[in-house]
């Protein structure tokens, strides 16, 4: 059986499995020959660019086991009888930690200080400050469990919203009336259509003056020219590791725009998500290998 891998680590997890062969392709370049022959896909980190028509030609392929919680490069493409299962939970404690960071960050006004210290000034303000916030999390699943643990001790209160209500968990349709009293917005959704510019100029518009908009979620689910008009006004500020469009180019006015902080999508990109990533696909490659139950199957839109 062929394994497409994203890397040597992932081929190397994999080693000891009776009649498997490893390809190691990391996206970088054109895709090895035989793709024909795959049976299991493992894409890398960053989405390959020809996916659709890769996808197309693997004709024995029964399995794309991303190394993301998110699947929209890959479910609207997936061949009939193709399992996709993603990567739920190995990015929950760097997204976690991730969104923690950059709250701080923004809030006691660390990039400020960071540019006064490369002026050597000694720029003295008052900052803002965590304690006491009303911490919104949108789209509130384990990686906002994993967020809420770490907040816990920050002396904040945190309002739960998520696609399907639950106890403790407010459904998406009370989204409206709580966004006037958060202090800040942590968004989580995946990209779906229904998340899709979610975060348009009328949900921006109910955020309360100060507020802070975090999206460690997907780019296009904020309308990115109505959080610069929000961000130029003074009104609002954001933290953000995703952007529409991403890579974000060079000379786009959300770059310059007042009271944002931004990092080129690094949230998951951490040690302890590779750890939890190849514990992750050898996992499931022997649950596929015993035909037992895989994990994290997508079965709609998530």
């Amino acid at each position: 059986m062929k394994i497409w891998v994203p890397s040597e680590a992932a081929a190397e997890v994999l080693a000891d499995l009776p009649d498997v062969e490893c390809v190691v392709f990391d996206g970088r370049g054109p895709a090895p020959k035989g793709a024909e022959e795959a049976e299991v896909w493992i894409p890398p980190l960053i989405p390959v660019q020809d996916t659709p028509e890769l996808m197309a030609r693997m004709k024995r392929l029964r399995l794309v086991q991303t190394v993301t919680a998110g699947v929209e490069p890959y479910r609207p493409h997936l061949p009939q009888g193709v399992t996709l299962c993603n990567a739920r939970g190995v990015h929950d404690a760097g997204t976690a930690e991730w969104a923690v960071g950059a709250m701080i960050a923004v809030l006691r006004d660390f990039p400020a200080f960071v540019d006064a210290q490369r002026r050597g000034e000694w720029a003295y303000h008052y900052t803002d400050v965590l304690a006491d916030a009303r911490v919104l999390i949108v789209g509130y699943g384990s990686i906002g469990a994993a967020l809420e643990r770490r907040l816990d001790g920050f002396e904040v209160e945190v309002v739960r919203v998520a696609r399907t209500a639950r106890e403790g968990v407010h459904p998406m349709e009370e989204l409206d009336t709580l966004l006037p009293d958060a202090d800040v917005v942590v968004l989580l959704v995946p990209a779906t259509a229904h998340t899709a510019g979610m975060v348009d100029a009328g949900f921006l518009a109910r955020m309360k003056d100060g507020a802070l908009l975090v999206n460690a979620a997907r780019g296009a689910v904020v309308d990115t020219d109505a959080l610069v008009a929000e961000l130029v006004s003074g009104r609002l500020r954001a933290a953000l590791d995703v952007t529409d469009p991403e890579p974000l180019p060079g000379g786009h006015p959300l770059w310059n725009a007042p009271g944002v902080f931004i990092t080129p999508h690094v949230a998951g990109s951490t040690p302890a998500s590779t750890r939890r990533v190849l514990r992750l696909i050898r996992s499931q490659l022997l649950r596929y290998l015993a035909g037992e139950p895989l994990k994290n199957v997508i079965t709609e839109s998530y």
